[in-house]
């Protein structure tokens, strides 16, 4: 293939390729997330990834790339604009397009944000709104079987993210054997490629149940091993009838379009799958009385200070507290 032909999704393919052979198996995963992510931002602007030739991206599309990654957490962003940056880079080295290094360089120090240590921010009550909506979606009238299936998935993702802590990699990569009916538990390879044991809810339980069982004939006709399928599936005209798993950039869409459907376009931004894992976590320290080991385990943090950024009061507590103090 011609680079002057060279479309845009065929020079990530050779990116990511490279990635896998020289790094470990998480980074080749991280870098191929953060290539999904800004595949979005261009299909957002009309920029067609299978059509466009690589050699028409322009150091501009790095700009509108760090606007767009400003939803994300510090961490993640920091993460995801280094993977775009090597891949722009690498661009550059195998004389696929034309841009200039400095620029992109300079673009990154002074637009990025920086991962400082912050409380997490997340409202509380808009995440009850979105997780009280998923009985209502699931109750409508739908379509058709396919439109009732999406529901189902969703409010079980929803849930799933919601009472375990999961990440959404994590939720996406979970298969129908993982999980343990009886015990309500789940085996997972969780973050480092460690193994992690993972409790869900009677509410996350009872909604995967409900979204397997609607889906139990396409499973069954599947022609595939019943544990080996993934617990959260495609449901779009691609997929079919195939059970195939769901991606993160798909989870994220699906967080999008919840969280807008209850909070309206503006109100939602900044709500992502990674938003419920704050809200698991804050909940079990509400819960348990301030326990951070107790979080921590439950969040499978490495280090407990981390689980110690969300051990603050709420600004709701202050307030009570100080009256109770001072107007008494």
């Amino acid at each position: 293939m011609k680079t002057e032909k060279l479309s845009i999704e065929d020079a990530i393919i050779q990116f990511i390729e490279l990635i896998t052979l020289s790094r470990s198996k998480n980074t080749a995963r991280s870098y191929q997330n953060a290539m999904n992510s800004f595949c979005e931002l261009l299909e957002e602007k009309g920029i067609s990834i299978e059509n466009t030739p690589v050699r028409n991206l322009k150091e501009n599309y790095l700009s509108k790339y760090l606007h767009f990654l400003k939803g994300y957490a510090p961490a993640t962003e920091q993460l995801y604009v280094i993977a775009v940056s090597r891949f722009f880079q690498f661009l550059i080295a195998e004389d696929l397009a034309d841009l200039n290094l400095q620029k992109i360089q300079l673009l990154i120090r002074s637009r990025s944000r920086k991962p400082g240590i912050r409380l997490p921010q997340f409202p509380k009550e808009d995440l009850k709104k979105i997780i009280d909506y998923t009985q209502e979606f699931r109750n409508q009238p739908f379509e058709d079987t396919a439109h009732q299936l999406i529901a189902y998935r969703d409010a079980a993702l929803i849930l799933t993210l919601a009472d375990t802590g999961l990440r959404v990699h994590e939720a996406c990569n979970l298969r129908r054997g993982d999980i343990d009916w009886n015990e309500y538990k789940a085996i997972i390879i969780g973050k480092g490629d460690k193994e992690a044991l993972v409790r869900f809810s009677s509410r996350a339980i009872t909604a995967v149940k409900s979204y397997l069982n609607l889906r139990s004939e396409l499973d069954g006709s599947s022609g595939k091993p019943l544990h080996s399928l993934p617990i959260f599936s495609r449901h779009d005209k691609g997929a079919g009838k195939r059970i195939l798993p769901i991606s993160t950039t798909t989870a994220r869409k699906i967080i999008k379009e919840r969280a807008s459907a209850v909070l309206g376009e503006k109100a939602s931004r900044g709500i992502t799958p990674h938003t419920f894992r704050h809200y698991f976590v804050t909940n079990v320290l509400q819960g348990s009385g301030g326990n951070l080991k107790l979080a921590q385990e439950l969040a499978r943090h490495k280090n407990i200070q981390v689980t110690q950024r969300y051990a603050h009061l709420s600004n709701d507590e202050l307030d009570q507290g100080y009256h109770d103090i001072f107007e008494n």
